[in-house]
C-alpha cells in the first residue's frame, strides 16, 4: 500500500539539531518502504528574515533522492501583517490531507508547526472529502522554554490553552527527552490551577519519549584518513584542538567556556575552536579578543555539514557547557551524540535540562557557570593517555548508537500501529 510521511519543521538551512533530526527521519522512511517523503518548511527568504542561525546555503548536504523538500509561498499581500507564511504551510497541508494518499504527518516543535497541523486536519475533515492521515507531534526545546513556559509565566492563558489543545489534537504525542515531558506536564499543571482545566492529566498519560533520530551510520562510516586533510585547510591538527560546535548563544555557555580554557594548564599551545552561528556571536567575539588566550582562539562561521563530522572527529576534547535561560534550557543535545558517535575527544558538559538523558554516563559533568571547573575539566582530560582515550570513547560511541534514526523511527511507527482504530475511519485507512 502506498504511504506517505510528511514532516513539517524548520528545515535546513536552519541551525538546530531538529533540522537534522527532520532530514534523518525522512531518509529513514524511505528505507521503511515509505513511497513519499515531504519536508515542509519555510521559503529561505523568510527564514533569512527572521534572524535565525543559518548553514552557508552551498554547504547544505542534498537531500537523497525521494525526499521532496516544500516550501509554500506566503498567501496574502502586505494588508495581512502576520501570518502569510503559515497560510502558506497549512493550505498546503490541506491539499496534501485531501489527496487520497494515505499519510502519517509529524510536526517537529509544537509552535507553529503542531498548531498548523491540527488547524489543516480540521479543515481537511470540514471539507466532506475522504481523509487518511495519523498526525503526530514532537514537542522540542524551544516549545518548553520560548512558547510554552514563556506562555503561563507570563500570564498568557489564551496562548497556552491554544498550543496545549493543539498538542493533545494529535494522534501520538512525543516528547524528545523525559525532562521535556516533565516541564510540559508541570506547565500545564500551572494552567489547571489557575483555570480549572484539565491538560496536565492528558499530557502526562498521552505523551511519549522519543529521542531524537540521529545518522549513526554516517558516523561510523566515517573515513577517518580524511580527517587530517580536512582539518588542515582550517590550520588544525587531529589531537590539537577544543571544539564547540553549536549555536551561538547565551544558553550555550560559550562565554564560561572561554575563560575556563583560558585558565586551563593543559592547553597552552592546542587552540580552542568555536564553530557554529547565532544571535550570540558578537558579544562572544569580543569576549574572546579581551581574553589572555586571544590569540588561540577560532571562529568558524562558515562549518559544512560534511565538515562537521571530521571537526568532531578530530577533537580533543568537545566542550559544551549548556545552562539554562530564560529563552532556552537544553532539552536533549543532538551535538554531543553526534560528538560522541564521531569517535573525537571526551565530552565536557553540564547536567542541565535533558543532557543527562543524552550523555549517560559517558560524559565529563560540571557544574553551570562554573570556567574553574571547566578548567579542571580540560586538564583532566588532556592529560588522558592513548588507551584512556581510546576506551573512553568506544564507551561513549556504544552509548551512543541507541538514538539510531531508523530505530527511533520504528519507535514511533509502533505507536501509530498501536492507536485504537476502531475510533476513526481516517486512522483504519493510514494504519
Amino acid at each position: 500500500m502506498d504511504r506517505r510521511l510528511v514532516i513539517v519543521v524548520r528545515a535546513d538551512p536552519v541551525i538546530c539539531g531538529h533540522s537534522g533530526e527532520a532530514r534523518n527521519l525522512a531518509e529513514a522512511a524511505l528505507d521503511r518502504g515509505f513511497s513519499e517523503v515531504r519536508i515542509l518548511s519555510w521559503p529561505i527568504e523568510r527564514l533569512e528574515q527572521t534572524g535565525l542561525p543559518l548553514k552557508p546555503l552551498d554547504r547544505v548536504l542534498p537531500y537523497r533522492d525521494g525526499v521532496v523538500v516544500e516550501r509554500p509561498a506566503p498567501v496574502g499581500d502586505y494588508k495581512v501583517p502576520d501570518g502569510r507564511y503559515l497560510a502558506g504551510l497549512t493550505g498546503r497541508l490541506v491539499e496534501l490531507f485531501t489527496d487520497g494518499v494515505p499519510t502519517v504527518c509529524l510536526a517537529l516543535y509544537l509552535s507553529p508547526h503542531a498548531v498548523a497541523v491540527a488547524d489543516a486536519l480540521r479543515v481537511a475533515e470540514s471539507t466532506g472529502l475522504p481523509t487518511a492521515v495519523v498526525t503526530v507531534a514532537e514537542a522540542v526545546g524551544s516549545d518548553v522554554t520560548n512558547v510554552v513556559r514563556a506562555a503561563v509565566a507570563e500570564g498568557h492563558w489564551g496562548a497556552a490553552a491554544h498550543i496545549l489543545t493543539s498538542y493533545l489534537d494529535h494522534d501520538v504525542l512525543l516528547a524528545v527527552s523525559r525532562y521535556t515531558k516533565d516541564v510540559i506536564v508541570a506547565s500545564a499543571a500551572e494552567v489547571d490551577a489557575r483555570h480549572g482545566t484539565d491538560f496536565a492529566a492528558q499530557l502526562r498519560e498521552r505523551v511519549a519519549i522519543s529521542y531524537p533520530a540521529i545518522d549513526v551510520q554516517s558516523y561510523l562510516d566515517l573515513d577517518v584518513d580524511r580527517t587530517p586533510e580536512v582539518l588542515a585547510r582550517r590550520g588544525l591538527e587531529v589531537g590539537r584542538y577544543v571544539l564547540y560546535l553549536s549555536r551561538l548563544t547565551a544558553a550555550k555557555g560559550v562565554d564560561d567556556l572561554i575563560a575556563g580554557y583560558a585558565a586551563s594548564t593543559a592547553a597552552p599551545d592546542m587552540p580552542l575552536v568555536i564553530a557554529g552561528r547565532g544571535p550570540d556571536a558578537e558579544r562572544l567575539h569580543a569576549i574572546a579578543a579581551a581574553s589572555p588566550v586571544a590569540d588561540r582562539v577560532v571562529f568558524l562561521d562558515d562549518v559544512g555539514d560534511a565538515e562537521k563530522q571530521h571537526l568532531m572527529a578530530g577533537c580533543t576534547a568537545y566542550v559544551l557547557p549548556s545552562k539554562p535561560t530564560p529563552e532556552f534550557t537544553e532539552t536533549f543535545g543532538i551535538a554531543l551524540v553526534e560528538n560522541m558517535l564521531s569517535g573525537g575527544g571526551p565530552v565536557i558538559t553540564t547536567d542541565t535540562g535533558g543532557i543527562g538523558e543524552a550523555v549517560g554516563d559517558c560524559a565529563t559533568i560540571v557544574p553551570t557557570d562554573d570556567p574553574a571547573a571547566i578548567a579542571a575539566a580540560l586538564d583532566e582530560v588532556l592529560s588522558l593517555d592513548r588507551s584512556q582515550r581510546s576506551w573512553r570513547a568506544a564507551l561513549a560511541r556504544a552509548h551512543a548508537v541507541q538514538f539510531d534514526r531508523t530505530a527511533v523511527l520504528d519507535g514511533i511507527l509502533r505507536q501509530v500501529e498501536a492507536l485504537p482504530l476502531h475510533e476513526a475511519p481516517r486512522l483504519r485507512r493510514v494504519v
